[in-house]
């Protein structure tokens, strides 16, 4: 049995022969009518006159004897029982605040690495913790980075790379360089490719009609003769497709050409009339 608690046993066992007047302490309470006892540690009576102390509250304590009130637990500290005498510190990857009744971890991306933590630190910049609870940082790896501010390494950027590990930053893929990837160093561009800064592939001209010519595509020798041929034929047969159509607007079908004639020819006479004329007495048929 603890010293406290022989302490408490044997005060209820005086409080029960009848040493009840404690009007003579100022605090705590009576052994007997001209004498007074402390409250022990972790324990506290803010009352005169009373026949008992009271345990400190879950997140107090008081570490001295006869005390009026307990104190709470200062920030890295904790206490999660009742009657604590003291406050018990926090372990290095926790931290707590005052009058806390336990520790908590460090949330991902903070940490801690000592023990009575009020708070957790944020990683600096090229390093992260993925755990909760961390004790320590660990470094982005390549293709990674983080800034001061951030919590957690982030990816380089599409164009980017960067081969270094705990790096705050990434590079821009240089020209004439392609960077697969982030993690990759830049690869040198083919002769026959482009490469333009934060490329992530080489850009080839169209095979056979083009080819390259400094930083841009040019025609091939072959594409240029194609594109002239091609426009000979298609002038080729628009000349003869308009020659075919005025030759036919100049010739007259000779069967069709008295039709189109408003007078007649020179010394032809007119066709005669169809049907009956007016000046002319009518046959008649016999019956």
């Amino acid at each position: 049995m603890r010293h406290s608690e022989l302490t408490y046993s044997l005060l209820a066992v005086v409080f029960s022969l009848g040493s009840l007047n404690c009007s003579c302490c100022s605090d705590g309470f009576c052994l007997a009518p001209e004498d007074c006892l402390s409250c022990p540690q972790g324990y506290y009576q803010s009352r005169t006159g009373q026949m008992t102390c009271l345990p400190c509250s879950k997140g107090t304590y008081t570490n001295s004897t006869g005390s009026t009130e307990c104190q709470s637990c200062e920030s890295g500290f904790y206490a999660n029982e009742t009657g604590s005498k003291l406050c018990r510190p926090c372990l290095p990857g926790y931290f707590s605040e005052m009058n806390a009744t336990g520790c908590e971890s460090c949330s991902q991306g903070l940490f801690c690495n000592s023990t009575q933590c009020n708070k957790c630190t944020k990683c600096p910049g090229g390093e992260e913790a993925l755990t909760t609870a961390a004790t320590e940082c660990t470094p982005c790896r390549p293709g990674m980075y983080k800034q001061p501010e951030d919590l957690l390494c982030k990816m380089c950027k599409t164009g980017y790379y960067q081969t270094m590990v705990g790096q705050e930053s990434c590079d821009l893929c240089p020209e004439q360089h392609y960077c697969p990837s982030p993690d990759v160093a830049p690869i040198q561009c083919p002769d026959d490719a482009f490469c333009p800064p934060g490329s992530t592939a080489p850009q080839y001209c169209m095979e056979t009609f083009f080819r390259k010519s400094g930083d841009h595509c040019v025609l091939t020798p072959l594409t240029i003769f194609l594109l002239v041929f091609l426009s000979l034929i298609i002038l080729l047969i628009t000349v003869i497709i308009i020659f075919r159509r005025k030759k036919k607007v100049r010739q007259v079908d000779p069967v069709r050409s008295p039709l189109l004639r408003k007078e007649p020819f020179s010394g032809q006479e007119p066709h005669p009339p169809y049907g009956i004329t007016w000046d002319r007495e009518p046959v008649y048929a016999g019956w």
